[in-house]
Formats: C-alpha cells, sequence, structure tokens
C-alpha cells in the first residue's frame, strides 16, 4: 500500500484537495443554516461547488499546494495555502456574482467556506507531522542547546522533521533574558548561560550542543569547564565563516574540538590586497617544510602565483609539501629547492634562476629550551639566515620581503627569543623605497605546529597520562594555523616598508586549562582519569608572553586584527652591523658565552637566566610620521 501511495502520490494529493473544497464548502453551509440545511441551499451548494472545485484545483497549481512533502511542512507552506483560498475565493464571488448573475448563494459562505478550508488543509498538513511525532517507537538521546537564534531555531525543526536522528531537544539556553521563558517549535528557554549548571541537572540531557556559528572562544570555555564534572559531550556548529545560515541541519553538528577554544580570524576581509601581492607573481617561501611555511604555500597558490619556490633544507619536509601543492594544483608550477638559508652562494644561485618577486622568510630554530642549549646555532640560523636573505633580496630586487617573527622577541628571555628580535631589527633597517618593502609580522603559538604542546598532550592523553605542565601560572597567545597565516598575508599586502606587525591573538589562556580542556574533549575528567603534573619552567621561558615591548607604540593597520608597531628607538645601523658581526663570528666559533654577551648588547631588553639588564646602546630616535 505504501509503494502504491508513494507511485500514485500527486493524483492522490489532487483528489484529497478536491474533497477537501467540496468538505469545506458543505461545512460552511451547515455552520449558517445548521444540521438541516434547506432543499434550496442545498441546492445552491450541489449547482455551485463544481464551479468551486475547478476554480480552486486551477489556482492551487500556482502556488504549489499539490507539491513540497507535508512532513517538513511550515510557515512556508502555511502562507501558500493562504494565499492560494483568498485569490480562488475572489475570483469565486467574481464569477458566481458578476460572470454568472447569482444572487441566491449566500455571500457569508464565501468567507465561512475560506477560513475552514484553510483549516482543513493546514490541519491535513499538520496531522502527518503529528502522526509521525506520535508514531515513534522510542525517543531519541536528549540534547540541551546553547543558542536560541536562527541556528537553534533551525537545528530544532530539523530534529523534529526527521525521526531518524537520535537526538531530541529538551531545551534552549541564550545569553538574551529576553528569550528565557519563551518556546520554539514548542521547546522552551529554560535559562540563560549563567544557569548551565542548574539546567543541565534538571533535564539531564545526554549532550549539549553550541548553536551559535559566530560564538567567541570564552563562552565556549566557560561551556566546558561548567559541564567538566558531568562528563556531557559537547556538539557545535561549524565556524560562521564556513556556514551558510540557511544551510544549518544536524549533519552539520560535530563534537567540539580544541580549536574551537581558540581565536578565529575575522571574517570576510577583502581578498583584492593579497590578491594583488601574489597573482602572478613568483613567490618564494624559505622553511617551507614547517608548519607555518607549509600553510603559508598552501594559502599562497590559492592566489594563483606565476611559480611558487619552496626553500627548505629538511628533505622529507620539503617532499611532503611539493607533493600536496603539485597534486592539488597543476595548473601552477611548483619548484622544490633544498637549501640552507645561511649559505649565501646557494640563496643568490637560486635567486638567479628563479627571479622571485615576493620572499617569506618562515626559516628560523624556534624550539626555546634547545636553543638555550645551543646558542650558537640559533644565531646562525635566525640572524645570519635572516641577514642573508634581506641581502640577496635586496640584490636581486625583490619587491616585498615578509619575515614571520615571534611574541618571544618582546622583551626576551630566551636566546630564540632575542635571535628573532635581532632578526626583526635587521629587517626593520633595510631601505625601502621604488615599491620595495621590507617587513616583518610577529605572532604567538599556533596549534598544532611542530614541537608544540598541543602534540604533546594529545601523546600524554593517548598514553594515559599524567599529562605535563611547566607552571601553574604559564599563560600563551593561541591561534590556529590558517588564521594567523591568512592574517599574515594581509600584512604583507599592506606592508609599505621597515613596519613591524603584530596579529591580534585575543586573551591569553593558561596552559594548564588547555590541558584540562583537551583531557575534557578527549572524553576524560581531569585529575581523576587524567592527572596533570607541574614540572617546572623549562630553560628561556617566560611565564607570560607580549606582543610589544615597552619601548613599542602600537597603531591600527588598514586590516582588522593585525597592528603595526612603530618603535620609538632603533639601533644606530653601524653599530647593529657590527654587533651582528661579531655574533656571526662567536658562533662560528661555538662561544656560547660570547654569543650570549653580544646578544645582551644589542637586545637590551634581553634578560637571560639569573643574569642582569645590558648596559643601554646607542639608540637612534625613532622620526615622527
Amino acid at each position: 500500500m505504501k509503494q502504491f501511495l508513494l507511485e500514485y502520490r500527486r493524483p492522490f494529493v489532487v483528489l484529497l484537495h478536491v474533497g477537501l473544497i467540496v468538505l469545506a464548502n458543505f461545512i460552511a453551509f451547515w455552520l449558517q443554516f445548521g444540521p438541516v440545511i434547506p432543499d434550496e441551499m442545498l441546492g445552491r451548494f450541489v449547482d455551485m461547488v463544481p464551479w468551486l472545485v475547478v476554480i480552486r484545483g486551477l489556482t492551487f497549481i500556482p502556488f504549489r499546494l499539490y507539491e513540497g512533502l507535508w512532513r517538513y511542512a511550515g510557515i512556508y507552506d502555511l502562507r501558500n495555502i493562504i494565499g492560494a483560498v483568498v485569490t480562488s475565493t475572489i475570483i469565486f464571488y467574481m464569477v458566481i456574482y458578476w460572470g454568472l448573475g447569482e444572487d441566491t448563494y449566500p455571500k457569508p459562505i464565501v468567507l465561512i467556506d475560506a477560513l475552514v478550508l484553510i483549516v482543513l488543509l493546514g490541519g491535513s498538513r499538520m496531522a502527518r507531522r503529528v502522526y509521525r511525532d506520535i508514531g515513534r517507537v522510542k525517543p531519541g538521546k536528549r540534547i540541551l542547546i546553547y543558542g536560541a537564534g536562527g541556528a537553534g531555531e533551525r537545528i530544532v525543526r530539523d530534529m523534529q522533521n526527521n525521526p531518524s536522528y537520535e537526538f531530541e531537544p529538551v531545551g534552549f539556553l541564550d545569553d538574551d533574558p529576553a528569550k528565557v521563558g519563551g518556546h520554539i517549535h514548542g521547546v522552551k528557554v529554560l535559562g540563560t548561560r549563567g544557569a548551565l549548571a542548574e539546567v543541565v541537572e534538571a533535564t539531564r540531557p545526554n549532550a549539549v550542543l553550541i548553536a551559535i556559528p559566530s560564538v567567541k572562544p570564552g563562552p565556549i570555555r566557560e561551556v566546558v569547564q561548567t559541564l567538566a564534572p558531568s562528563k556531557i559531550p559537547i556538539k557545535t556548529l561549524p565556524n560562521v565563516r564556513d556556514l551558510s545560515r540557511s544551510d544549518v541541519n544536524m549533519s552539520q553538528v560535530r563534537s567540539l574540538s580544541i580549536s574551537d577554544l581558540l581565536e578565529r580570524a575575522p571574517v570576510g576581509l577583502d581578498p583584492e590586497p593579497v590578491k594583488r601581492l601574489i597573482q602572478g607573481k613568483r613567490i618564494m617561501v624559505t622553511g617551507a617544510g614547517g608548519s607555518i611555511g607549509t600553510e603559508l604555500c598552501r594559502q599562497i597558490i590559492s592566489f594563483h602565483p606565476s611559480a611558487l619556490i619552496l626553500y627548505e633544507r629538511y628533505e622529507y619536509g620539503l617532499y611532503t609539501v611539493a607533493s600536496e601543492l603539485a597534486a592539488a594544483n597543476k595548473a601552477w608550477p611548483v619548484h622544490a629547492v633544498i637549501g640552507d638559508v645561511t649559505d649565501e652562494k646557494r640563496v643568490d644561485a637560486v635567486f638567479s634562476e628563479h627571479q622571485p618577486e615576493v620572499v617569506f622568510h618562515a626559516a628560523a630554530h624556534k624550539h626555546v629550551p634547545l636553543m638555550e642549549l645551543n646558542p650558537c646555532e640559533a644565531v646562525k640560523n635566525n640572524i645570519v639566515g635572516t641577514q642573508v636573505m634581506a641581502q640577496v633580496s635586496q640584490r636581486h630586487n625583490v619587491r616585498h620581503f615578509i619575515l614571520i617573527s615571534t611574541d618571544k622577541a618582546v622583551s626576551p628571555s630566551s636566546v630564540m627569543g632575542a635571535t628573532k628580535r635581532v632578526a626583526e631589527l635587521l629587517v626593520q633597517g633595510v631601505h625601502s623605497s621604488n615599491g620595495r618593502a621590507f617587513t616583518g609580522v610577529r605572532f604567538g603559538n599556533v596549534l598544532g605546529s611542530a614541537g608544540s604542546v598541543i602534540p604533546r598532550f594529545l601523546e600524554q592523553i593517548k598514553a594515559g597520562g599524567p599529562v605535563t605542565v611547566t607552571h601553574p601560572e604559564m599563560r600563551r597567545y593561541f591561534m590556529l594555523i590558517p588564521e594567523a597565516v591568512q592574517l599574515v598575508l594581509y600584512a604583507a599586502a599592506s606592508a609599505k616598508g621597515g613596519e613591524l606587525f603584530v596579529l591580534e591573538m585575543g586573551e591569553s589562556i593558561k596552559v594548564v586549562d588547555l590541558a584540562r580542556n583537551m583531557i575534557l574533549l578527549s572524553g576524560f575528567v581531569p585529575e581523576e582519569e587524567i592527572l596533570i603534573t607541574f614540572v617546572g619552567r623549562r630553560p628561556g621561558e617566560k611565564l607570560q608572553e607580549e606582543l610589544i615591548d615597552t619601548n613599542e607604540t602600537l597603531e591600527p593597520s588598514s586590516v582588522e586584527r593585525v597592528f603595526r608597531i612603530r618603535p620609538n628607538y632603533v639601533p644606530e645601523s653601524a653599530f647593529l652591523a657590527k654587533t651582528v658581526e661579531e655574533l656571526e663570528k662567536r658562533a662560528e666559533l661555538g662561544d656560547a658565552r660570547g654569543v650570549i654577551d653580544a646578544l645582551k648588547k644589542v637586545v637590551p631588553t634581553y634578560r637571560p637566566a639569573d643574569q642582569p639588564l645590558s648596559p643601554p646602546v646607542p639608540l637612534v630616535k625613532r622620526p615622527e610620521v
């Protein structure tokens, strides 16, 4: 029978509508004249109902009442029903009173008939949904929804329209107190986010869904912490940048991940500046096999450069990124070049062959504790390598040179941070003219980069703990790698030369809180199922990183969440050149103590462990602009 109805669904729907048209008209007569309809009026009903059926039946076609799936009936369908009934009623009225000159047909019947038909047509559609809800074999898992806005409404509607989904909404939470107590599709708004614990206790949900695509990381972290004792799974929707609001449905619901707790780049940035910087240009990325370098290459190639030169000394990393790019973007040539940024002859030869117009210098030693043990190598790679790349870029008339820097260069306590600060000074000291721009971009930690804390935490959780954190008050700025790289590209596109940019990284996060959240999102209870232990600060580490120094001024740029740093003072160029030369010589000799002393001279805010602040260096006041 079910197969028969599906096969002949359209004729069945048409016949059902015809039956409802006749029934509505008869009910109108019955309501007007009572159970015993006078013979004369019954004759009027019999004579006029064929006209009514024809007029309404044809009018229903453009309003698509014979189409649609009744299980999904909603406001759109009700609007079409009202429009079709009103239109056909007007036509029927004109035909019988003006066209046929019928003056004995009771005029109240016309209005009563229309109202009854709207009820019957709407009720028949709602009956399908009521039957479906009653016919469910068992209730789904209970889910509490945070967000009583458009996305939350669509999610609830989708759950109610699809009995195959495993979840059943038990209530809403919303930050707007005015919504509390209201209902959406019969589901009550039970309170604000502040009442989460009490609502969870009262409703006993099997999961909590964060249904606000534009929600900030702060509220999400608060929800995670509140639900920590209960081990309730947390679901979420894609970020607003990845989600069309009209397409919100249960198929897009996913488990919350650690990336949802971090800041995202702004939505809707104009791609034209980056496009002008890259499209049709020869672009070179050093350190292309690293975490930042690889993502730079991915995003750069999407803007269609004429060539992309990958410069990397680590063979496997270079092979991996080159293979990925070549497979995904066959139209644009990718050149994989093995080489060291400190090898000036090799760098010069590569520039002569490929003639890059834009250089992103991401190659660097970045592991803080390792660089404390190997300061000479940090100087070679981070300082000498940057100097080589900048000088060769100048000789070959590179139009844009962008240094990838770090927040650890601010008031550094580590060799790595101090060497990156010197690299910033070298790039800022390059004369920019005739459309050439040498600049740097500084940002904090990125999620999941090689050797970072996130992969280590995941390994420790997988092994059953303990998760090791250096200090309970250790705080860091975190951002997703694609978000950070996107902002780097926009900063580079707006550079005029000599600037230093910094990415606004949001609020700093306690590393121990990050560890707890990762344990929670892995399905465990911190301190009970997975222990957290404190192992002490490692060499060169600060409790709190900074994004600007005390002698720097922060200015807005043309890009949202990217700021321009204006240094109030810079070292004299002669002093900087002499100190860099000294650093290079001491590094070649393996003189670690001499390297530290020289770094303290050129970076007066550098404070290595247990060492006093260095005396001031010769300074030149930065001219006002």
